[in-house]
């Protein structure tokens, strides 16, 4: 392959371009995710976050431009898109729970069919990852039993049974209520504390200021600002970061 990423990025993204019909969402985005790291993406609605990061995982196909995750190009024909997406765990901003499956069952049930696992250790993994984010006891709940930070965290921890090597999340708090918002943040910064790579969408100014490592902030199809978190949340430099962040803290 001809596009080569250093060792220890997990994503790279370069000169990527994203449009449905005449209107373009990305306009030339060099964007990556160092191994271990957490970059959180923040901007306006519309300004093409979750675009990126459906182009990143490839649920998106970009227009131009090339997605590079561990070195492997996703853009290329030639590449087994599920096998290097089974690499990569995806938190969205709804659930996407089977309702009719108990917990348990919805942690297994990829397990089984796309890592061939059997029953017996499918469900230890399941339950290892449940008991991760607090829910050991809900498992033979239903998703309706549930309050949507509890379904939240059973998502996540359905990503993590698959044992990915990195996390994405497109805005996973911004369909809760706010008292519920804590706990799902409380899983993610422990994800983070243990070593886990993340890409995560988000409207969490102060997640994002105490648990990433890089902030990207996004406006009309085009990183404006990029750095340390702290940095550019209390001294943004470009005025669209400013005008922004004048509003939303």
């Amino acid at each position: 392959m001809s596009a080569q990423a250093p060792a220890s990025r997990a994503i790279d993204v370069r000169d990527l371009h994203k449009s449905f019909g005449d209107h373009e969402v990305l306009k030339g985005i060099d964007f990556h995710v160092d191994t271990a790291e957490v970059v959180c993406v923040i901007g306006p609605s519309g300004s093409g976050k979750s675009t990126l990061l459906r182009c990143a995982n490839m649920l998106e196909r970009p227009t131009s431009g090339t997605v590079l995750v561990e070195g492997i190009d996703m853009t290329d024909p030639e590449t087994d898109l599920d096998e290097v997406r089974s690499r990569i765990g995806m938190v969205f901003q709804q659930f996407n729970l089977f309702p009719h499956l108990t917990v348990l069952r919805n942690l297994t049930l990829a397990q089984q069919r796309a890592k061939g696992r059997g029953r017996a250790e499918a469900e230890q993994c399941a339950r290892d990852n449940l008991d991760k984010v607090g829910l050991a006891d809900r498992e033979g709940a239903y998703p309706a039993q549930l309050s949507g930070g509890q379904q939240q965290r059973v998502a996540i921890a359905r990503a993590l049974s698959m044992e990915p090597d990195m996390m994405m999340f497109d805005e996973p708090t911004s369909a809760l209520d706010p008292e519920l918002v804590g706990d799902v943040l409380a899983v993610m910064r422990q994800l983070a504390n243990e070593g886990m790579t993340m890409m995560v969408v988000t409207h969490e100014m102060g997640f994002a200021r105490e648990v990433g490592d890089k902030l990207v902030f996004m406006d009309d199809g085009v990183i404006v600002e990029e750095g340390d978190p702290r940095a550019v949340l209390s001294n943004p430099q470009h005025e669209r970061t400013q005008a922004f962040l004048s509003k939303v803290l």
